[in-house]
């Protein structure tokens, strides 16, 4: 039983969820630009959450709900 489950579940992972990745190394012996274009959109989308989680750093320290206080933790004291 449980030798079946585990032998589907490696044919899910590697029929099926791997796909995609299978054919980004075969494009990228082609093209490296378009073998690379799944990090260069992870990296968009890093550059801009940071930015996005400044603002609101920013925001919430000009609001004052942005708390300073070290005594949450003993040993800071």
């Amino acid at each position: 039983m449980w030798t079946s489950l585990f032998e589907g579940l490696g044919s899910f992972f590697t029929d099926f969820l791997m796909v995609p990745f299978l054919w980004l190394s075969k494009v990228e012996n082609a093209n490296w630009w378009l073998g690379n274009i799944i990090t260069f959109i992870f990296i968009i989308i890093s550059i801009i959450a940071f930015f996005y989680w400044i603002k609101q750093l920013q925001i919430f320290e000009k609001s004052g709900e942005d708390v300073q206080d070290t005594t949450a933790h003993s040993f800071l004291k």
